[in-house]
């Protein structure tokens, strides 16, 4: 009884989810795929692991990956031919992670921001401290008829002693996108722990790969083995169907 137990217990794949909303599939503009066959495989490892749509969302650090709409697009479309010519059953598309530096404020002024649907906007802060400002970045971004969604919160471990910064963020209108890579144990326990504790607050909006590599393409596939994860994402609501 234990081993059928265990066997029905694990995930098939994400094909519930159906949609990866956080990735970086476009070859050579930030450290995620270094070429385009490098860029052609993580895209089928997502395909077999149950994605049907791929929304890919390239750095966009003012100091180091300084990209904009123009490259990405241009990344983007050699990137949908080479998946037609390759044969791969998966639709593309493209919006960005922007890290919440000095420079971001001018950005939103600009208001030429890369987003998902619903004009969601995918936000990331250092690992150390909040942005100076960041309420006014938030207030700022939502002025501008966007809508904040931060990525992995669960990765800012200077919140997590402190639940009601995560709470003050929701309350400012701040949606939360975890990455399936934290409850496999990538970023080390205290970060897996925390994205547990987000998802059974239901914190938790969104899930994405947060893909860049081959080894995180083979923890996801291992994870499907793990029945904790499988038991927390079988029974959770993420909005990432509403993209498809």
């Amino acid at each position: 009884m234990f081993s059928f137990f265990h066997r029905t217990a694990r995930l098939a794949d994400y094909s519930f989810l159906g949609v990866d909303i956080h990735s970086h599939l476009i070859p050579g503009i930030d450290d995620g795929a270094k070429s385009v066959g490098h860029s052609l495989s993580l895209i089928q490892s997502l395909s077999e692991l149950g994605f049907r749509k791929l929304i890919t969302t390239p750095h966009v650090m003012n100091d180091i990956y300084p990209n904009n709409p123009e490259i990405i697009a241009k990344g983007l479309n050699e990137m949908n031919q080479a998946i037609q010519r390759k044969g791969i059953e998966v639709e593309l598309s493209a919006a960005a992670e922007y890290l919440m530096d000095e420079y971001f404020g001018q950005m939103i002024e600009a208001g030429n921001l890369l987003s998902l649907p619903g004009n969601r906007v995918l936000v990331e802060m250092s690992f150390i401290s909040p942005p100076m400002g960041l309420e006014n970045l938030l207030f700022c971004l939502q002025a501008k008829g966007y809508q904040p969604l931060l990525a992995h919160p669960e990765r800012y471990l200077f919140l997590k002693d402190d639940f009601r910064k995560y709470e003050e963020l929701k309350e400012r209108g701040c949606e939360f996108q975890l990455n399936l890579l934290s409850l496999a144990g990538y970023y080390g326990k205290p970060v897996k722990e925390n994205a547990y504790h987000l998802l059974k607050a239901k914190m938790i909006d969104f899930a994405g790969t947060d893909l860049h590599h081959e080894r995180h393409a083979a923890l996801l596939c291992q994870a499907l083995e793990d029945r904790r994860l499988a038991k927390a994402l079988r029974k959770y609501e993420f909005a990432n169907s509403q993209f498809l």
